[in-house]
């Protein structure tokens, strides 16, 4: 990549519309090869988009993570967790159930998926409050808060894995009726696996351009390292799980559209942050405490919402108002 800071402001812009054209491309060709090998391997398309897809489309976070741990750049990386799980939710989720289709939810999702990640946020906000709960000089997550972190991971993925070999009948009514609706094509299992590397390999690389290419452009008019995270960083981290979500769910996918979504904020928080943190301990400051609780706030509106009109289920009008959710808090 050249050297973004010798070009104009216009051809940065260029460069980001480019890099999002090729993101909106290879989130199909992804999202096509995830469904061939769940349709291969007889295994749930809600197991792979909680898991494969959802683990592909945050790997952005966390390798720009580690490079930011590496450089230094700390609030750069807290802000960047935060900002991606927020957008997510009120972008990815509110932009496809306002202008694609209402999602509708499993069971399990409601009422495990969702919790589990309500727990993630409260337990960051607990571990980055030392100077609360604990009385200390500062705020940090340290490693062995990292671990802690790790481990719920494990067991969300043993959980996950769990899922398939162990349906109760409810889950099985979902499935069925669910599969009606479902367009996903089988190809063969070369062809797969090409899609899902290479759409991966694309997703990253694009998400990485846009990162850079945007984190230029806001350094150079003179941006916290905490708003960019939270903003440019996150949204561009954020847009491979974004239109992966939307194209799933007009190809009628919406089993890995919302498993997406709800993966990739469990993975953000249990693995990103955790791993990062083993790298080296992240300090905490008093705005990653209000993105903390706000993020904990959305994911209980979130939950709220499978209560409210249709149950388990993210209505149009619910859509547009984690949009207006997002804008507002900006």
């Amino acid at each position: 990549m050249p050297d973004l800071h010798s070009l104009p402001i216009i051809l940065l812009v260029v460069i980001i519309v480019v890099a999002l054209g090729v993101i909106v491309k290879s989130a199909d060709v992804f999202v096509e090869g995830a469904s061939s090998v769940a349709l291969k391997l007889k295994v749930a398309p809600f197991i792979i988009g909680l898991t494969i897809v959802a683990m592909g489309t945050s790997s952005p976070e966390l390798f720009i993570n580690l490079i930011a741990a590496h450089n230094g750049s700390i609030e750069l990386l807290v802000g960047n967790i935060f900002g991606s799980n927020i957008v997510g939710i009120l972008l990815g989720l509110g932009l496809t159930a306002a202008f694609i289709t209402p999602l509708a939810l499993r069971t399990q999702t409601v009422w495990k998926e969702i919790p589990l990640s309500l727990l993630g946020a409260f337990l960051i906000f607990v571990f980055g409050s030392d100077m609360i709960f604990d009385g200390a000089i500062d705020n940090i997550l340290s490693r062995s808060e990292g671990v802690a972190l790790l481990a719920f991971f494990i067991i969300f993925m043993v959980y996950t894995f769990g899922l398939q070999k162990n349906k109760n009948p409810e889950d099985e009514k979902e499935e069925k009726e669910e599969s009606e609706h479902e367009n996903m094509e089988e190809y063969s299992w070369t062809k797969s696996i090409i899609y899902v590397v290479g759409g991966l390999a694309l997703l990253i690389i694009s998400g990485d351009v846009i990162v850079e290419t945007g984190s230029t452009i806001a350094g150079r008019m003179g941006v916290s390292e905490n708003l960019i995270g939270l903003t440019l960083v996150a949204i561009g981290t954020s847009f491979p799980e974004i239109v992966t979500t939307i194209i799933a769910a007009k190809k009628g996918n919406n089993d890995i559209a919302v498993g997406t979504i709800v993966g990739t904020t469990i993975f953000n928080i249990f693995f990103a942050l955790s791993v990062t943190t083993l790298v080296t301990p992240l300090p905490f400051t008093e705005q990653n405490s209000v993105d903390a609780l706000f993020l904990l706030a959305v994911t209980i509106i979130f939950f709220g919402f499978m209560f409210i009109g249709k149950k388990h289920k993210l209505e149009k009008w619910q859509g547009f108002a984690f949009i207006l959710f997002y804008i507002a808090y900006m």
